[in-house]
């Protein structure tokens, strides 16, 4: 049975994960960088801040990080308790997965790569989608813990496996996002009105989550709200993009895709949502998405 459970990083993401374990556990340390965080998160939610010693003593760890390399390093820096399971929900690198599962497994730890995907809103609602990757039986034994945070919680796979999926849903969703302010700007140009184009390709066949939610809630009102940021998902699109060369696959829509998203993130003000990225296309076509 799961008598603690730790949550390491309390980003926009993690800070609404952590929210909801309280409820599940009566044990439930947090810990982040900016340890004024943890307090915060501690005094709202019922939690315990600790520091990073104490956190990687519970049963189950969350970890929900930037990067792999972020994620690797802090790891090395900790003595993690025997038995434990250390589930990552960052969107990070396969390779880093099946290299943390090899290294633990020796200490009797168990390392699963299970990032989520549903934005902050699935973060806040506890209907999150975790894609895991790693050992079976660990991924059995952890499963309460995820249920607490997510709607569908659903093993893919060998260690990084959980890490790929994520890094091609996102390029997914890059390559509706670029595409989505193609077609929107086409339209306009030719005087379309756009919430009642968006009305009609929702009911149809072209509809997607970015037609759904992100065109009308961030594009088409101007708004931009800072969830995801831009340079996360470049940096997503790279690891898919690494995937498909690993493969030697052929992907001129991905590669094109990464290309442009990077580029997007190189020149976009600091601090942008990933749905900032139509502004690069805006500043070409000289017309607003709204």
């Amino acid at each position: 049975m799961i008598q603690s459970v730790a949550f390491i990083g309390l980003g926009a993401m993690g800070y609404r994960m952590a929210a909801h374990l309280p409820k599940h556990f009566d044990t439930v340390l947090v810990w982040n960088r900016n340890f004024s965080k943890a307090k915060q998160h501690a005094t709202e939610y019922g939690t315990t801040a600790v520091e990073l010693s104490e956190a990687v003593q519970a049963d189950i760890i969350f970890s929900c990080l930037p990067t792999s390399q972020d994620v690797e390093t802090l790891i090395d820096s900790v003595e993690i308790k025997s038995g434990a399971i250390w589930i990552d929900c960052t969107s990070g690198v396969p390779e880093a997965a099946q290299r943390l599962a090899e290294k633990l497994k020796p200490q009797n730890i168990d390392f699963l790569d299970a990032p989520v995907s549903g934005q902050t809103i699935g973060a806040e609602n506890a209907t999150l989608t975790f894609m895991v990757g790693g050992d079976v039986n660990a991924f059995e034994r952890a499963y309460p813990a995820m249920a607490a945070l997510g709607k569908l919680i659903q093993h893919v796979g060998d260690s990084g496996a959980g890490f790929a999926v994520k890094a091609i849903n996102n390029m997914l969703l890059a390559v509706n996002l670029w595409s989505v302010a193609e077609g929107f700007s086409t339209l306009k140009a030719h005087g379309v009105n756009l919430d009642a184009a968006l009305n009609c390709i929702n009911a149809s066949s072209g509809k997607s989550l970015v037609t759904e939610n992100i065109f009308p809630q961030r594009v088409l009102s101007r708004e931009f709200p800072v969830t995801f940021a831009l340079p996360l998902l470049a940096k997503d699109t790279g690891i898919a993009l690494d995937l498909v060369h690993d493969a030697k696959l052929p992907a001129p829509i991905l590669s094109l895709t990464q290309s442009l998203i990077q580029a997007a993130s190189l020149t976009a003000e600091p601090n942008s949502d990933f749905s900032a990225a139509v502004k690069m296309y805006e500043s070409w076509s000289k017309i607003t998405l709204e």
